[in-house]
C-alpha cells in the first residue's frame, strides 16, 4: 500500500501507520520516498484472518491520510481497493468531471475498467 501527505504531516502518518500495524499484529515493513511524503508499507499476511485485519488496517490509515490533507495513494494509481475514498478525498464534483473526461476519450469504459471511480451504485448509496 502507499499513500501521501504534506511532507509536514509525514511524521504523524508513520507513526499512526506503525502503531496500527502493531495493534493488528501485522508484521508491515514502511519504506518510501519520504522526500515527497511518501511512504510504502509491505504487509505481510499468511491467511484470510490476518488479510482481513490488513484491509482494515489499510482503511485506517487512508482516512488518516485523507485527514491529514494527503491522498489516498502516492503513485500507484486508485485502483479497485482505493477507488471508494475518492469522493471523500476530492469531493463528487470533482469525480463526477473526472468520469465525463474519461467517458469523453473512453466512450466504449475500454480502459481500466471499473478501476478509476466508485461504482456508481456506491455512489448513490452513499446519497441516501
Amino acid at each position: 500500500m502507499d499513500v501521501c501527505v504534506p511532507v509536514s504531516r509525514l511524521p504523524e502518518l508513520v507513526y499512526m501507520a506503525k502503531e496500527e500495524f502493531q495493534k493488528a499484529g501485522l508484521t508491515a515493513p514502511i519504506l518510501g520516498h519520504v522526500g515527497d511524503g511518501n511512504f510504502h508499507a509491505f504487509v505481510m499476511h499468511a491467511n484470510e484472518d490476518e488479510y482481513a485485519r490488513v484491509k482494515t488496517t489499510a482503511d485506517r490509515i487512508v482516512e488518516k491520510a485523507i485527514e491529514l490533507e494527503g491522498t489516498c495513494t502516492g503513485e500507484h494509481g486508485v485502483g479497485i481497493r482505493k477507488k471508494k475514498y475518492l469522493e471523500r478525498e476530492l469531493g463528487t464534483g470533482t469525480v463526477e468531471m473526472m468520469r465525463k473526461i474519461k467517458d469523453l476519450f473512453d466512450p466504449l469504459g475500454l480502459f481500466n475498467p471499473g478501476k478509476l471511480y466508485p461504482d456508481v451504485d456506491d455512489t448513490e448509496s452513499k446519497k441516501v
